[in-house]
């Protein structure tokens, strides 16, 4: 084996032929375990972590390779003495990466699988949902900012199909020689086609928050919850409950935002609130998204004064604000 010279030049310290500074440069992917505290306890979770630094403008390149053992660093430096929330996992990782590394700023995402324990609607069997828990941090040498969110499935109906329904069955019905064709159209749920929805929330405080607040937030803003175990009546619960209550995505970014704010005591003015809805169509070849973010004073704002907000703070934006 050729071992590697101490005098062996530092590549990624040398000067680039293009000097432009960059935003970002990482690694992203690392599959680790890793112990957090989650509901009072300590739990062992599969996590894929992320982390990035700025890099200067006179310089090559970070060292890529040393993000893992860094991470190593990091997890067992503070993990092995205690367990953390997985947003406070992030801003660890993201303060000793800036050390280091040398860098300005370094941003950390940790997104780990954990499992929620439920309870079917009608039969009231226990189940098991696997739903995403994120931590984000963004340090400097000074300062750090940090966001915690949950991704967790759903179901929704389309209102818009639903709506072509409607008016072919009341054509329908009116030609047999119904009468109170709205009255009944209002007591049968209708046709539609359905949607598996993944929704996101993420929500940027000092305040401690409770991750299954946020799942509860972000079930409640689609037609209705989804659950691996189902018995029949079970089943005719979910597809009523949806039917009966169809939602466009951008209807359930709007739900979370406003179930966040009115659910999540205590949220500052310049805190910040991200939400995104992914719907997987099943009668078009493509998918459905919408999102909305912004300061919490910024949505307040809005919703209070019915006018659109002068600007809708990103969630770079506010990761790096001073």
């Amino acid at each position: 084996m050729t071992e590697i010279s101490s005098t062996t030049p530092d590549l990624q310290a040398s000067s680039p032929d293009v000097r432009l500074s960059l935003t970002r440069a990482g690694v992203t992917g690392v599959q680790k375990a890793v112990r957090v505290r989650h509901e009072g306890r300590e739990t062992v979770m599969a996590a894929e972590i992320s982390c990035t630094v700025d890099l200067a403008h006179d310089q090559k390149g970070v060292h890529m390779s040393r993000f893992p053992e860094l991470f190593e660093e990091a997890i067992e430096a503070v993990v092995g003495s205690e367990a953390l929330h997985v947003e406070a996992l992030a801003q660890h990782i993201a303060q000793h990466i800036v050390g280091r590394q040398r860098a300005l700023r370094a941003e950390a995402r940790i997104t780990a699988r954990w499992p929620v324990r439920r309870t079917t609607p009608v039969s009231r069997l226990s189940t098991q949902e696997m739903v995403s828990l994120v931590g984000i941090a963004a340090a400097t040498a000074d300062r750090v900012r940090r966001v915690v969110g949950v991704e967790a499935m759903g179901i929704n109906a389309c209102p818009c199909a639903q709506g072509l329904v409607r008016g072919r069955a009341a054509e329908r019905l009116a030609e047999a020689g119904y009468e109170d064709v709205e009255r009944i159209l209002d007591l049968v749920p209708l046709a539609t086609h359905n949607q598996r929805g993944k929704g996101t929330l993420f929500v940027g405080t000092e305040r401690q928050l409770d991750a299954n607040d946020l799942v509860a937030i972000v079930h409640a803003s689609m037609s209705a919850p989804i659950y691996e175990l189902l018995k029949r009546p079970d089943e005719l619960f979910v597809v009523e409950h949806a039917h009966l209550q169809p939602r466009f995505v951008e209807d359930s970014v709007r739900l979370s935002l406003k179930g966040a704010l009115e659910t999540l005591d205590g949220l500052a003015d310049d805190d910040f609130l991200f939400a995104r809805q992914v719907n997987l169509e099943t009668i078009h070849a493509h998918d459905v998204l919408a999102e909305r973010e912004g300061t919490v004073g910024e949505l307040r704002g809005e919703l209070a004064s019915g006018a659109p907000a002068g600007r809708h703070t990103s969630l770079d934006a506010w990761l790096t604000a001073a």
